[in-house]
């Protein structure tokens, strides 16, 4: 069985941005694939203090609504990431949210196909769609892509109803995100994961 995990940064459990990754969740259970929808957005999440706590214990030290997604993630073959547009990034709620939840997990996400959605009124859009890209390729997670730049434009979820190329291109996001799933999952076990480096940590530059 495929699972993938959605995480919707809106604080509106039925606005602009969930109404992009319902037309995904659709696709996936079309292809097969068991999905989760975890809202985020109007939760009061605060941000990491570096404290290290999640070095020794495996989980964050905040035991909130991270540390519930973390154990989804980790059974979870893909993520999407969905986030309205505010002032040219993403929501401020999420951002807390991904920063811990990707700095305390300790599992591997190498493999874990990744994508990123974004809901915005006009502008803004690919500055967010590129800052939550981010939190995949810093995590050995391949990045899934569509027939355009994976967003939905409008000021309400009606409006996004009405964007029909938006809402092609998550159908297509959706489509393509499967059949990476299932070839990384087939060739996972015909050859194995990728030799995966660790240990070198540069913080300096001698400049030589």
């Amino acid at each position: 069985m495929y699972k993938v995990l959605l995480i919707n940064g809106s604080p509106h459990e039925r606005g602009c941005t969930a109404e992009a990754l319902s037309e995904m969740i659709k696709i996936f259970k079309e292809e097969g694939v068991e999905t989760e929808l975890i809202q985020v957005g109007d939760k009061p999440v605060r941000g990491c203090i570096s404290c290290r706590s999640c070095r020794k214990t495996g989980k964050c030290v905040f035991d909130d609504l991270v540390n519930e997604a973390a154990q989804k993630l980790e059974k979870a073959d893909g993520l999407v990431i969905g986030s309205p547009v505010y002032f040219s990034s993403p929501n401020g709620t999420l951002l807390s949210f991904l920063d811990r939840l990707f700095y305390s997990t300790r599992f591997s996400k190498q493999m874990k196909v990744g994508a990123a959605v974004v809901s915005c009124r006009r502008g803004g859009n690919t500055a967010t769609f590129d800052a939550l890209n981010k939190y995949f390729t810093i995590s050995s997670m391949p990045v899934a892509s569509s027939s355009y730049w994976n967003q939905v434009h409008g000021f309400t979820a009606d409006d996004v109803k009405r964007d029909l190329e938006g809402l092609q291109t998550v159908r297509n996001l959706a489509r393509n995100m499967t059949f990476m799933i299932k070839a990384i999952k087939d060739a996972a076990e015909k050859y194995g994961l990728p030799e995966l480096e660790r240990g070198a940590q540069t913080n300096f530059h001698d400049g030589k």
